[in-house]
């Protein structure tokens, strides 16, 4: 898969099928497009490219948002190559591109530079300065500028349509048996090893503290989940905490991983924490025996969660 960083891409990429968004999370529903648009892609004999912009609009023009994505740069970038795209368009969004009226989006980008075949779009694109485009306008000119528009009907779960919206609210309730099915794969966190106050080590379970970072933040709360370490395939078991330790008057969130039966130092090292099941949520302990006799019990529901399959 090839990965171009501006609109300057390789005449053989061009005269393409190209699907258009942002694609956080790459879900069930962008997976649909990505499906209808490689099937006409394949008919033509023409590569199918995605064209994304990074970072996602909405976290460019509100600087305060802070945990949104379902997905980090990189993360998006492998989900891409799964779903067997041949090239990535990754657009650096930022104020002078935000300037850009929509019908110069498809005069100068889609017609003049990619000479694009086909667009395929998700119901509620928006696009140009000021959000004026959207699928109306890309209809009205694609006989202008000579291209074919693909309008997919959203992708519906339980008569509901898949979104990142959605996927987002599920997280943020604690539903994340449900999230790991709109995204049709078990939703996970990357995040590399950092120095903590060692305060589980103390309680007789010590864990790894990795950042959140801009993730979206589940509910607070604890999970039984799976962890990789670096390259590895192999996947440990876990309980993982995300909270402030009310208990000992903490108001950072930390995620905590206890992996189970590891005690190798893992300081630095990179994690994938799989979400698999939310056990509880958070709450504020008398004592820290109180709360040791807590995680013991968090630890056996925990074991109990991970029978929830693993979908990669």
């Amino acid at each position: 898969m090839k990965i171009f960083k501006n609109i300057n891409i390789s005449k053989n990429y061009k005269v393409s099928a190209l699907a258009i968004g942002n694609f956080d999370g790459v879900h069930r529903g962008h997976q649909k497009i990505f499906k209808e648009s490689k099937k006409f892609a394949k008919r033509k004999k023409i590569k199918f490219g995605i064209l994304t912009f990074t970072p996602l609009p909405v976290m460019f023009f509100h600087k305060e948002i802070k945990n949104f994505r379902l997905t980090s740069e990189d993360q998006k970038i492998k989900l891409f190559k799964k779903h067997q795209v041949d090239f990535v368009i990754n657009i650096k969004f930022n104020r002078n591109f935000s300037k850009i009226t929509a019908e110069n989006f498809i005069k100068k980008i889609i017609y003049k530079k990619m000479n694009s075949r086909l667009l395929s779009v998700s119901n509620n694109f928006k696009f140009g300065k000021k959000r004026k485009g959207d699928v109306n306008l890309l209809k009205k000119f694609s006989n202008k500028y000579d291209y074919q528009l693909l309008n997919v009907n959203p992708f519906k779960y339980s008569g509901k349509i898949v979104s990142s919206t959605r996927i987002r609210e599920c997280l943020k309730n604690g539903n994340i048996v449900l999230a790991n099915k709109l995204l049709s794969r078990t939703w996970f966190i990357d995040g590399h090893v950092k120095k903590g106050k060692k305060i589980g080590r103390k309680l007789g379970y010590c864990t790894c503290n990795i950042k959140i970072k801009n993730y979206i933040l589940p509910k607070i709360g604890i999970y039984a989940v799976k962890v990789s370490i670096g390259n590895k395939k192999r996947k440990y078991g876990g309980v993982a905490y995300l909270g402030s330790r009310p208990t000992f008057g903490g108001k950072k969130i930390y995620l905590e991983t206890n992996i189970f039966g590891f005690k190798k130092s893992l300081y630095k090292k990179k994690l994938r924490i799989y979400f698999l099941k939310f056990l509880r949520g958070d709450r504020k302990f008398n004592s820290p025996t109180q709360l040791i006799r807590q995680i013991n019990k968090d630890v056996i529901f925990a074991k109990k969660g991970l029978k929830t399959k693993l979908v990669l």
